[in-house]
C-alpha cells in the first residue's frame, strides 16, 4: 500500500509561450494588455505542469526516484523537463499546477522564454514567508504575467487568483472579435475554516457567483452579433485541489491511472453542478494528488488531472513524471477561413529519454452525441501524437 504524504506547497500557474516563429497572435490595447489568439494553423496548446513543487534548486533532492536516479537529482531535474516540454510541444499556453518556496527560480522557464503566465494559488502558499494575497500581489508583479489578484469588478470574492482569459479567434477571421475559447481560474484554497469541517478547503459561493456571471455574460456575447452563434464558446476550468465528483469513476471509466485516493474537500461545494448548470465547460484540469493522471468523463464535463511533474513532490518510483497537453483545433470553414472551436484534445508526455506520448483522447467534438471516440496512445514517440490525433 502507498503511503500518503503530506501535501507540498500547490499552486496552479498558467503560462503562455511567445516564441517568434510558433507564437499566437497578441493584440495589445490602450491598457497594454494582451489579447491571446489562436494560432493561424487554427489551434491553441496549452501544456499543464502540475505538482512542480521547486524548492531550493540544485541543492533540494528528489523524492520517489529509482535508486539509480538518486545521485544528482535535484529541482533541477524538473527546470530541465520543463524545457524539454516548452521544446517539444511549442505551447501556446502553460498550466504550472504546484507552487515554490522560490517562486521566482520556479517559474524562471516560462519569464527566460518570454512566455506570457498566469496563477493561481493551491493549498499551502499561506505557509511561506506570504500570506496567500502576498504571494498573488507578488506573482502579478513578474514579468509577462497575465494573472489577477482577483477580478476588478468582484467587490466581494473569496480567495485569491480568481479570473478568466479570453482566446479569441484567428486574426482576420469571423471570429477574431470573439472569445471562442474561454478559460476560468479559481482558488480552490487551502484548508477549511470551518471548525466542524475537517480537511480541504473549497471553492466557496462568492466564487461561483462570480463563475456564473462571468460564463453567462461570455455566453451572451458570443451568441449576440455580430457573427451569433447558436451555442456558447468551450470553457476550460483551472484550480488545484479536486472535486469530490473526482471519485465517482473506477477503471472501467477514464483514461489514465489513479493510484492515491481522491483529496479533495470532505464537503461538496457544489461546483461541479454549478459549472453543469452554466452549460460551457468541457474539462477541469487539476492537480493535488500526484499519482492519478486520469481523465473522466461525467455529465458532459471531463475530470482530468494534470500527473505529477516536479522532482521534488512525491511520486512513485518508476512511474515517470509527466505532463498533460491540451489542443483545441478550429473548424475550418467553406471559405478556407477558420470558424469556431470543432474539437477539444488531451495527451500526456513522459520525461523519458523521448518525451513519450501516452492517453490520447479526444475531450470534446462539437459533432459528438452522447459518448466521445476516445483513443489511447500507448508509448508512442514525439511526431505520432500529432499525426494521431489529427484524425479526430
Amino acid at each position: 500500500m502507498m503511503v500518503h504524504r503530506k501535501k507540498k506547497p500547490a499552486l496552479v500557474i498558467v503560462a503562455v509561450l511567445t516564441l517568434l516563429c510558433i507564437a499566437p497572435t497578441l493584440a495589445v490595447n490602450a491598457k497594454q494588455e494582451r489579447k491571446l489568439r489562436f494560432r493561424q494553423n487554427g489551434e491553441f496548446k496549452i501544456l499543464q505542469v502540475a505538482d512542480m513543487h521547486f524548492a531550493n534548486g540544485k541543492t533540494t533532492p528528489c523524492l520517489d526516484v529509482l535508486p539509480s536516479q538518486v545521485a544528482g537529482c535535484s529541482d533541477l531535474n524538473t527546470t530541465a523537463f520543463i524545457n524539454r516540454m516548452i521544446s517539444a510541444e511549442k505551447p501556446d499556453l502553460i498550466v504550472f499546477t504546484d507552487a515554490a518556496k522560490s517562486l521566482n527560480a520556479a517559474f524562471a522557464p516560462a519569464i527566460a522564454s518570454n512566455i506570457p503566465w498566469v496563477a493561481v494559488l493551491g493549498n499551502h502558499d499561506q505557509e511561506s514567508t506570504l500570506s496567500r494575497e502576498g504571494v498573488m500581489k507578488h506573482i502579478v508583479t513578474l514579468k509577462n504575467t497575465l494573472s489577477q489578484v482577483n477580478p476588478s469588478d468582484a467587490h466581494i470574492i473569496d480567495g485569491f487568483g480568481n479570473y478568466n482569459l479570453e482566446i479569441g479567434g484567428v486574426k482576420g477571421s469571423g471570429f477574431e472579435n470573439k472569445s471562442v475559447l474561454n478559460l476560468y481560474f479559481l482558488d480552490s484554497g487551502d484548508y477549511s475554516t470551518v471548525p466542524s469541517v475537517p480537511g480541504y478547503g473549497w471553492i466557496k459561493p462568492s466564487q461561483q457567483f462570480w463563475f456564473e456571471q462571468t460564463s453567462a455574460r461570455l455566453q451572451r456575447a458570443y451568441m449576440s452579433k455580430p457573427a451569433a452563434q447558436k451555442a456558447p464558446a468551450p470553457g476550460l476550468v483551472y484550480f488545484h485541489i479536486p472535486l469530490p465528483e473526482f471519485a465517482y469513476f473506477d477503471q472501467s471509466n477514464f483514461t489514465g491511472v489513479r493510484q492515491e485516493g481522491i483529496s479533495s474537500a470532505s464537503v461538496n461545494s457544489g461546483f461541479f453542478t454549478t459549472m453543469v448548470a452554466a452549460g460551457d465547460v468541457k474539462a477541469v484540469f487539476t492537480g493535488h494528488d500526484h499519482v492519478n493522471d486520469f481523465c473522466g468523463r461525467l455529465t458532459g464535463i471531463q475530470l482530468c488531472y494534470g500527473g505529477g511533474f516536479g522532482y521534488h513532490a512525491y511520486g512513485k518510483a518508476g512511474w515517470e513524471r509527466r505532463a498533460r497537453v491540451v489542443v483545441a483545433s478550429l473548424e475550418k470553414t467553406e471559405k478556407r477561413g477558420w470558424g469556431d472551436v470543432k474539437s477539444i484534445k488531451t495527451w500526456k508526455r513522459l520525461d523519458d529519454e523521448h518525451l513519450t506520448g501516452v492517453d490520447g483522447q479526444v475531450l470534446w467534438s462539437k459533432t459528438s452525441s452522447g459518448n466521445l471516440r476516445l483513443c489511447m496512445v500507448n508509448k508512442m514517440d514525439l511526431q505520432p501524437i500529432s499525426a494521431f490525433l489529427s484524425v479526430f
